[in-house]
């Protein structure tokens, strides 16, 4: 069973980037995360990161259609 609360670093491996670019997701509010225990850790629900993730195909999705990708005709 995977686990509910995932690490930061947990977090970043997922989605194959920096820790500090997923802290920085975090702490901006565009990836939603609690902090717990006595410092203050930070922890992302999976479910959420499967949110984020999917916000992102269709974030994507829609900037492909508003930019579709002109052939260049050869010089």
């Amino acid at each position: 069973m995977e686990p509910r609360f995932l690490l930061l670093s947990d977090v970043a491996a997922e989605l194959n980037v920096s820790d500090s670019q997923v802290y920085h997701m975090v702490r901006s509010g565009e990836l939603p995360a609690i902090k717990i225990g006595g410092r203050g850790q930070w922890r992302v629900e999976r479910a959420r990161l499967e949110e984020y993730i999917q916000r992102k195909y269709a974030e994507t999705a829609e900037w492909v259609a508003g930019n579709p990708l002109v052939e260049r005709l050869p010089d």
